[in-house]
Order: structure tokens, then sequence, then C-alpha cells
């Protein structure tokens, strides 16, 4: 007879390993040799291995006479029997690895939570930054109240379903020569996993227990929210099952364009058009603020396209912060067009004195200008 491997080695786990790592290594192990699904000569050898191994490995006592002794502690002496001969009785094993027979399912009738339900509103770009408060109407799921969610006619109570017991499902052992004793649940036939039957249904829901009704909810929205920003009502969603709690509704924002700011984070931005005598020679020009009034910009002369101005705390309220972005100011010089005669000739001169080449003048501009009196 060969000798057995250790059987840390048979399951590739460290000898220190925990439960957790001990079930993830068995489970994918065993989905991997079970003879059903492997058809390989030595599968089910192999898949023997692994079973003895876990049923040592995941009993505390036996792991600990392992560990000191080996395999020959675990034989005789040591009162355990030998594994190698057999399965044993593996429904126990899967049911707490893979969930079979019970373990691992929820409880059909434990209270469950309502739905979580989302509404998308838009915002001016003005709201969005210093706040407002809202109307929104959201359909939603609730507790019927002609029943009070019971799902039957007032005057009337459910009856405990007479198929599972009020269980909510029905169960089915089966024979294996592998596994043992297997037991799989599916959900009741007849309650369809409620646990109670009614016989006569509520006349407002129709025995459905809640019904769909619109309320008109307020929503305070805070200053500095942007595209995307999500407000979380606590409770506002759909109502729980079986005296669940309710689930959450979630507002997201959707922010308009300004037609003169834009936004970065906090900050905003504004383009301004200056002339070229504005820029060259310098001028005081007024510009626009989200409040809707005008702040005075001194903009110096031989300035630049292209040069930014910071205007620090007239941005964007900080969300849930104290204080505020900036407003930053990018010069665009423009230049212009359609010229009288006299702007061109003047134009014309400053070219000249400057020194800087230009196309020549239109033909009919020449002649005007030297057109005698």
């Amino acid at each position: 007879m060969s000798e057995k491997r250790d059987y840390y080695e048979v399951l590739g786990i460290e000898r220190g390993a925990d439960e957790a790592a001990l079930k993830r290594a068995f489970r994918k192990l065993a989905q991997q040799y079970h003879p059903d699904v492997n058809p390989e000569a030595d599968a089910e050898s192999k898949f023997k291995e692994i079973n003895e191994a876990y049923q040592v490995l995941s009993d505390p006592q036996k792991r600990a006479v392992y560990d000191r002794f080996g395999h020959s502690g675990l034989s005789g002496a040591g009162g355990f029997s030998d594994f190698s001969q057999g399965f044993g009785d593996l429904g126990s094993i899967f049911e707490e690895v893979f969930g079979f027979g019970g373990m691992g399912r929820g409880n059909r009738r434990a209270p469950r939570r309502g739905a979580d339900l989302r509404v998308d509103i838009g915002l001016s770009f003005e709201d969005a930054a210093f706040g407002a408060q809202q109307e929104i109407e959201v359909p939603r799921m609730e507790d019927c109240d002609n029943c009070q969610g019971s799902g039957a006619e007032p005057g009337t109570t459910p009856e405990r379903c007479s198929t599972c017991g009020g269980s909510g499902e029905v169960q089915r052992r089966q024979q294996s020569p592998l596994f043992g004793t297997i037991v799989t649940a599916t959900t009741c036939p007849t309650c369809h996993g409620e646990g109670e039957v009614v016989s006569s249904a509520c006349s407002k829901c129709n025995g459905r227990k809640r019904r769909q009704v619109s309320r008109k909810i307020k929503v305070n929205v805070p200053a500095g929210v942007d595209n995307g920003t999500r407000i979380r009502l606590a409770g506002e969603g759909e109502a729980g099952m079986l005296g669940g709690p309710r689930g959450n509704l979630y507002v997201v924002i959707g922010v308009e364009e300004h037609p003169v700011f834009t936004r970065d984070e906090f900050d905003i931005h504004l383009e301004l058009p200056v002339s070229v005598v504005q820029a060259t020679l310098g001028s005081s020009v007024e510009i626009p603020t989200l409040e809707g009034e005008t702040v005075s910009l001194e903009i110096p002369e031989g300035t630049q396209t292209g040069r930014r101005f910071r205007k620090a705390g007239m941005g964007i309220p900080r969300l849930q912060r104290s204080g505020r972005g900036d407003m930053i100011v990018t010069v665009r010089i423009i230049t212009p067009t359609d010229l009288t005669e006299e702007q061109e000739l003047l134009f014309r001169q400053l070219a000249d004195s400057m020194g800087d080449d230009v196309h020549e003048p239109r033909r009919g501009f020449l002649d005007r200008i030297l057109r005698p009196e």
C-alpha cells in the first residue's frame, strides 16, 4: 500500500490555514475531481483523498492529533477510524461547504428591505451653486392601506400554508452513493415562498400586499452640487416585505449649462472679450457675477490675449464645506471688422508709425483718400 500524502499537501494549503481557506481549497478541489463531472480514471480516488483530508482538518480535535502525530495518530490508539475505505456521510460536509440541505439559504420568512429608488432632477446653474428646494413626485410600492399589508380582505386573515407548513419552501431528500443524504429545497408551489395563503384576497391590492402610489417629496438641494451629485433620502424608497425596513431614495442631479460661465469643480470661468484698444491702452470693464450683479475688473495696458485674472471667493460655494471657489476671467482680444474709412486710416497710420507691413489699401479707399476736395 502506498504511503499517504500529507493532508495539507492534498488540499494545497499551509499548516496554519484558517477555516475559510480550508473550505475554499476543498470546494475548488471537490468540484474539480467530482466523479460525476471528471471522466478521468483516477478522479474517484483523488476525490476520496480530498474528502479524507477535509474530514480530518475540518475537525479541530482530529486536526490537533494529526498535527502532532501525523497519520499514525488517527488510527487505533488515536481513537479515529481510517477514512480511506469510503466516503462516509458526505451530506453534512456538502451542507456546510456548498450550502446543500438548508445551509446558506436565506430565511424566506425573514423581513426583507424595500428596494432603493432613483429620481433624476434638473437644476439651473445658479440653483446648483446656491442650493434650492424642489418638490418631486415619486411612484413607489407601499403597504396596502386597505389590508395593512396582509394581502387579505379586511375581516379575514391569511392562513398558514399546508404544503410547506409556513416555511415557504419544500424539501426533497435524495440518497447518493457518493454524497450520502442530500437535501434540496425549492420555493413552495402553493404559497410561492410566502408561507401563507389568502382565501379572500384584498380587493384593493388583489392580495399582493403592496400597491404603487405616487408621493410628493420635498428635496433640499445643498449649495455646491454638480452634475452627477447623489442626494440620499433615507427611508423614502419602497416599502419592505414582512415588516422589513424601507429602501432609500437617491436623487441624482443634472445641471443646465450657463450662457456665460463654465464650471471646474468649485471655480467658474468667464471669457471676457476686449478690444485691441482696451488691451493696448488699459481699461476698466464691468463683468457679471453668479449673483446677477456686476463688478469692476481692471485691464492693464498691454494685456495679451489669454491672460487670466482671478477673483477670489466669487465662484461656487464648496459642497458641505465653508468658503467658495474663485472666478477666473480669461481675456480674449477681439480683432475689429468692418472698419470705417476713418478707422482704417488710423490703423494704417499706426502701422506705419510702428513699421509694420500690412496689405495695400483697397482701390476704392485710395481713390477716396486721394480725391481732391
